[in-house]
Formats: structure tokens, sequence, C-alpha cells
């Protein structure tokens, strides 16, 4: 079993503005603790082997500028990398073209320790106001959650067998629950109204927890 609440309560959550070559956009970053040092951190990061293990099937140029395709999601290209403290790739969904669809990712490593390292994500996107006024950060926050969730459980030696079960099981629609609440409050700290923070978490955690289907 995995301890929801402690694996919630694990990540530090913001909410701000953001800047990409296209424009103005939004920021949301996560960043989370993990009991590992932080060479074995990156590896785990930036090794395809290991990223397959922990989130998604990924192939790819591994250097500066070169590609990447995580399978069925995301790509990208390599932006900078400075070994094992950063590293920031673009992140495109679906190649519309439209440099507006173009987002940033970065890693940030910092050691706690010698056996402890804070990693901090942050994501830059340019998101259509009636998509961010009707979901928040909450639709890419909780989903980058369930990676970190992830990488947590490889460093430590444990796996879920079947994601995708576990996702729509009793601990996966809790676990997303709590992250989409979470995220509101991340909102309510930058300043949100009440009314869109209720809006967005009402609606985030419906597209990430459905109502079960009745027969």
């Amino acid at each position: 079993m995995i301890d929801v609440i402690h694996q919630i309560e694990a990540v530090r959550r913001e909410v701000g503005p953001g800047r990409l070559p296209a424009g103005e956009g939004h920021t949301v970053t996560l960043s989370r603790t993990y009991g590992a040092a932080i060479d074995d951190v990156w590896d785990a990061l930036t090794d395809p082997k290991r990223i397959g293990r922990w989130f998604l099937p990924i192939s790819g140029d591994y250097r500066l500028g070169g590609r990447y395709q995580f399978e069925g999601n995301a790509g990208g290209e390599i932006l900078e990398c400075e070994r094992p403290q950063r590293l920031k790739v673009s992140w495109v969904y679906m190649d519309t073209g439209n440099p507006a669809d173009v987002s940033e990712v970065e890693l940030r490593l910092t050691p706690d320790g010698a056996e402890a390292t804070t990693l901090e994500l942050v994501h830059t996107a340019i998101v259509p106001d009636e998509m961010w006024d009707q979901y928040g950060p909450g639709a890419v926050g909780v989903g980058w959650e369930g990676g970190l969730l992830g990488l947590e459980l490889h460093l430590s030696g444990g796996s879920v067998d079947d994601p995708v079960a576990w996702q729509v099981g009793s601990e996966g629609r809790d676990f997303n629950t709590r992250s989409s609440i979470a995220w509101g409050e991340a909102s309510r700290a930058a300043g949100v109204d009440e009314p869109t923070v209720a809006r967005n978490v009402e609606q985030t955690t419906a597209f990430y927890v459905p109502a079960p289907e009745t027969a």
C-alpha cells in the first residue's frame, strides 16, 4: 500500500507567472526531497532505461540540442544540461507548429546532505485563458505529481505493478483527488479568488477522477 497522505504532504507546490519566447505564461513548481544521493537521482531522471521504469518509455537523441519523445505523450528538445544539477527541455504534447504550444520543463537538483536530494520541477507554459480559468494549475500539477510519486517508488526500490489500474483504483483516485485539492490551495496562496479556486478544483478532479461508470 502507498501512504497517500504522506506522499501528498511530501510535495511543495507553487503557482506564478512565467515567460517563454512566445510570450507570457504560467508556471507551476513542484518540489520534494528524496532519500537518495544527487548522482542517483540525476541518473534516474536522465537514463532512458530507468526513466521507463518509473515514468514512460522514451526514445531520442540524448545530447544537448537532441530531441526526445515519450511514448504516447510529449516530446521536445534538450535545451540545457548541467550535470547533475540542472536539465531544461522543451515540452510539446502535440506539434501544431504554433510557438505558443511549446512549453518548457526545468529540473533542478540540490543535495541535502550526502544521501538526500531536493528536486524542483518547474513547468512554464502559455495556457489559453479559458483553459486556465477552468482548470487552473492542477491540470498540469496533478499529472506531474504522479510522476514524482513514481520516482519516489523507484528510488526506494518499489513500484506500482499496473499504473493504469492503480490510477482508477481507490488509492489512485484518492491520490489524484488530494493532489487536485492541494493545487487549489497553491492557487489560493498565490492570490486567486475563492470561486475560481473552487471551480478549478472541481474541474480538475472530475478530469483525473471521473465518476465510476454505472450499468
